[in-house]
């Protein structure tokens, strides 16, 4: 298997149907891919219909479900652990992000001789509320300011990463807002590219100036504290065996 896509998704049973539909004709036939749902505990039928879904679909098509809401990045670590793929690709289940811009991503690894361990998404042409992008405007730059992890839009739903650097990253509730600086940490090589960006089509953002500013404080000054702890290697001594 090359890629497993994971798919964190609470109350989205509207626009599940219409992204998987855009997945398939994104990646059909150009490579061995899977899609893993992971229903974060919604309280409308999402569950149900993405039952119907993936049986329509085929095979390669999985959901899992959280019994309680744990979040996104427990879903995405869901996603992961079920994976078969070598490599994980990640997006939002609001349709927002564009599968298409998955498979430029996929095109660059393959083709460069030193590929890079993370692939994220910087999304130049935003189609969100004021509040939300401003929100997202300021988490940025100070994250930016405090971690130097390289990349304009951490928050970007689109990324491709090695599955098993994914999963030696320590995990911790909202580290999927911190993944560039933590594959960096492992001396991984991560690179952004400009993605699309599209309006939600039904339903309503699950996220806001509280919960993605504020709340993201503490574990924003942890990821600061692990990237400056010290790493002591324990070489042998000149002919000595250890």
């Amino acid at each position: 298997m090359d890629l497993s896509i994971v798919i964190p998704v609470h109350n989205e049973r509207d626009n599940v149907a219409t992204l998987a539909d855009e997945i398939q004709a994104a990646l059909g036939g150009k490579l061995d891919f899977e899609v893993i749902f992971v229903d974060d505990a919604s309280t409308d039928d999402t569950f149900a219909v993405l039952q119907d879904l993936c049986a329509q679909k085929g095979p390669n098509w999985h959901v899992v479900r959280h019994e309680r809401n744990a979040g996104q990045s427990a879903a995405l670590l869901t996603g992961a652990l079920a994976a078969q793929g070598a490599w994980i690709g990640t997006l939002d289940g609001d349709g927002q992000n564009d599968p298409a811009d998955l498979w430029r991503f996929w095109t660059l690894v393959q083709q460069e001789s030193d590929p890079p361990d993370m692939v994220i998404g910087h999304r130049v042409d935003r189609h969100d509320t004021w509040i939300r992008r401003l929100s997202s405007r300021i988490a940025n730059a100070v994250r930016s300011a405090l971690l130097h992890d390289g990349v304009p839009d951490s928050g970007c739903g689109v990324k491709l990463i090695r599955r098993e650097l994914f999963l030696r990253l320590p995990y911790f509730d909202h580290f999927h807002r911190f993944l560039p600086a933590l594959v960096r940490r492992e001396g991984g090589r991560v690179v952004s590219m400009p993605v699309h960006h599209r309006p939600r089509r039904h339903g309503t953002s699950k996220y806001g100036i509280g919960n993605r500013l504020w709340v993201g404080l503490v574990d924003l000054f942890g990821v600061w504290w692990l990237l400056h702890r010290r790493r002591l290697p324990y070489p042998s001594r000149h002919g000595e065996q250890r």
